[in-house]
């Protein structure tokens, strides 16, 4: 395939320019006005740039049950990366993975008849190897390691389970993990003691990877919770890359500046940091995951028994309306910022974009959708979100989820609405900024071998689209809408979308981290 004419924005965040591009045998073969080969795509006015990198993904299980992908491949990605917020389908057991499925079925769905033919990561990997839309990195869950370990009790891990915790943790990496994921706000994991987190964290850095945290909150202890994951990265070596690092609730409005200043200082003294966040105000979730850290210990059963009960769902009422418990933030909750998106049980399918009403409306919903209804949180603030993607260590991250009747946009929308609102409305980023930003920086952080930018001797993972038009149509009252403006999407060279249209092509493969760099077998 030849490019011709093409505006060249190769992801360094320099000039663009304008040029020839041949893609030969799924790599970059040449740039440059002689670059010859066919069949021709005359790109004049379009921008040539590398495929798009979604640090913060939910598509463990979407893109099994659905490989052609259209939420990703319509909007340009060529790779994500999984196993996010410390809750995943590996590494696990049979009981373990029985318990995984329950609590996160709002965030992934929980397919009838779907074939769970693995449990180890590198059998995981070996499943998206079967043929894929785009290329996936994969993150072990500490969450689901905590759970394998330690269970569901709230307390800290024995030496004697935390050495076989670090010891999942490191034949998760050595089958090709690029890092570890945390949820600090959803259980099991947020039991983890600071501790228990750099104990991981040491086996992850030893081994080349990465540390992904969610932190405690991202409401009044914002800051506190931002410092501790420094922390961790400090006394463990490890890199850090914090997870959709926004600042929420009113009593974050327009701080991103202290936030910034932190990550400063941390980055002079030193630390590894890198983060990603999603161009949009409303943040998403399960509803279940606003209960009190307490309410969830021993698992959803019960979970479910304390909801059940009267005097204990008084108490759970307490620690969230008056107190401000761990699974609001810190912040009393207001019952008006919570949309629902999405429920598991088809009865209340009606209630998607409906607000939860008080208390009793919430705790009625996890009880009749046995925990499985997804939620918008409207909780955030713009002047927030444009400082912190102006930041040098941002990257892009939809969080995406992809189950519900109403899920949140940015599934379908992240990368083109940065295009669109922040580069070409607003002058946020400049297109060559916002590009590095989505494509070489995050290539950096996950090691890819040879990807991510526009250079010969590169795999052709690349996008093309209109500058002037490029946009997102996903809405939250239409939330699967594709963008338009994208013409082609290229994975290890093969054409995904093609002249607008999807191939249903699957060239992707999972990309394992090796002590060479983050690669795909026999690529």
């Amino acid at each position: 395939m030849l490019f011709k004419n093409v505006t060249v924005v190769d992801g360094t965040g320099d000039d663009p320019y304008v040029a020839h591009v041949a893609v030969r045998d799924g790599m970059i073969a040449a740039i440059g006005p002689d670059a010859s080969g066919g069949p021709a795509i005359d790109g004049a006015g379009l921008v040539l740039a590398p495929g798009f990198i979604d640090m913060h993904a939910h598509s463990d299980l979407r893109l099994l049950a659905e490989p052609g992908h259209l939420a990703k491949v319509s909007q340009g990605v060529t790779c994500e990366v999984l196993g996010q917020d410390g809750l995943s389908y590996a590494p696990v057991d049979d009981a373990t993975l029985e318990q995984v499925r329950r609590q996160i079925a709002g965030w992934n769905g929980d397919p009838e008849g779907f074939d769970w033919n693995w449990r180890t990561v590198g059998e995981y990997l070996d499943r998206l190897d079967q043929g894929i839309a785009v290329n996936a990195c994969y993150l072990v869950p500490q969450g689901s390691v905590r759970m394998l370990v330690t269970g569901w009790e709230d307390r800290p891990a024995t030496e004697a389970e935390t050495a076989e915790q670090r010891r999942l943790v490191a034949e998760a990496m050595e089958q090709g993990a690029v890092g570890m994921s945390s949820g600090l706000t959803y259980a099991p994991g947020m039991y983890a003691g600071t501790g228990e987190l750099v104990a991981l964290c040491e086996v992850v850095a030893a081994l080349g990877g990465f540390y992904a945290p969610h932190h405690r909150s991202y409401g009044a202890g914002a800051l506190a919770a931002y410092a501790e994951m420094v922390e961790v990265s400090r006394r463990s070596g490890c890199p850090l890359h914090l997870a959709h690092a926004t600042m929420n609730f009113a009593v974050n409005k327009g701080r991103a500046g202290e936030l910034l200043a932190l990550l400063d200082e941390a980055i002079a003294g030193g630390c590894d940091l890198t983060l990603d966040t999603y161009p949009y105000l409303p943040g998403s979730t399960t509803l279940v995951s606003l209960l009190p850290g307490w309410a969830s210990e021993g698992g959803p059963v019960r979970a479910l028994a304390r909801l059940r009960d009267p005097a204990t769902a008084a108490r759970i009422r307490h620690a969230m309306e008056v107190e401000g418990c761990d699974g609001c933030h810190g912040v009393p909750i207001d019952w008006d910022v919570i949309q629902i998106s999405g429920t598991g049980t088809a009865a209340l399918a009606g209630r998607a974009g409906t607000r939860v009403r008080d208390f009793e409306d919430f705790r009625r919903l996890l009880i009749d959708d046995d925990l499985a209804t997804t939620i918008l949180l409207h909780a955030g603030d713009e002047a927030n979100v444009q400082a912190i993607m102006r930041h040098p260590a941002h990257t892009g991250g939809s969080d995406g989820l992809l189950a519900g009747a109403r899920p949140h946009p940015r599934a379908w929308g992240t990368f083109p609405r940065y295009l669109a609102r922040y580069v070409r409305e607003l002058g946020v980023l400049s297109l060559q900024e916002c590009v590095a930003h989505l494509t070489g920086r995050p290539a950096r952080r996950l090691k890819l071998d040879r990807r991510g930018l526009v250079r010969p001797g590169y795999h052709a993972d690349l996008v093309l689209f209109d500058p002037e038009a490029v946009h997102d149509t996903a809405t939250f009252d239409d939330p699967r809408r594709p963008a338009e403006g994208i013409s082609h999407v290229l994975v290890s060279g093969t054409p995904v979308i093609e002249h607008g249209h999807p191939t249903g092509a699957l060239p992707g493969r999972a990309l394992r981290r090796t002590p060479q760099g983050t690669t795909g077998r026999g690529r």
